[in-house]
């Protein structure tokens, strides 16, 4: 069977194609879901669970059950805002505190050679929780992608979620001493 090539969509303009991201996107078609990003208080094993790396009254970090790369977090705001702008200032002010703190661990704790930082504002834009802002920080390697993803449809991730947790958990928990002591 011949594969074709697929059509550029703008002249000059490649194409990144994510075929492991498919079964994200289909296992939350047409499920009403509840919000992962709006919490309650959790206890140690709940957080665990849920990947939570720090929380506190105007945000909270949590690593990606979907990651791109090893150390994939997402940052948000408590308030469920759809989008940047709709924060007050006090709000916008934690949420890039905490931004900034999670690109300080995990530079600290991967030695990523860089960082993308994206937000996806909207259900067209490609969020998956369009209803509730966040931040997506996810550490780059010189060579991390590779040939896996074009031959054998497979995205490698070189840590374990769990791995992940553990190692990022005690930096969190010190940027939330110094968020209460501050």
């Amino acid at each position: 069977m011949a594969v074709s090539k697929p059509e550029q969509t703008h002249p000059g303009l490649k194409t990144l194609w994510a075929p492991w991201r498919a079964a994200y996107v289909a296992s939350h078609r047409n499920k009403k879901q509840s919000c992962i990003f709006c919490l309650g208080r959790l206890n140690a094993r709940q957080r665990r669970q849920r990947l939570v790396l720090y929380q506190d009254v105007h945000a909270v970090a949590m690593l990606n059950r979907y990651p791109y790369n090893a150390g994939h977090v997402m940052v948000a705001p408590r308030s469920h805002v759809g989008s940047l702008d709709l924060l007050d200032v006090e709000q916008g002010v934690a949420l890039t505190k905490l931004l900034s703190a999670t690109i300080g661990i995990l530079r600290r704790a991967f030695k990523p050679a860089g960082f993308n930082l994206g937000a996806n504002v909207g259900r067209v834009a490609g969020a998956g929780f369009a209803d509730h802002f966040h931040w997506h920080v996810v550490p780059r390697w010189q060579g991390d992608t590779n040939f896996m993803p074009v031959l054998a449809s497979t995205k490698v991730i070189s840590q374990h979620l769990e791995a992940s947790f553990e190692l990022l958990s005690p930096f969190f928990e010190k940027v939330h001493e110094e968020m209460v002591q501050a």
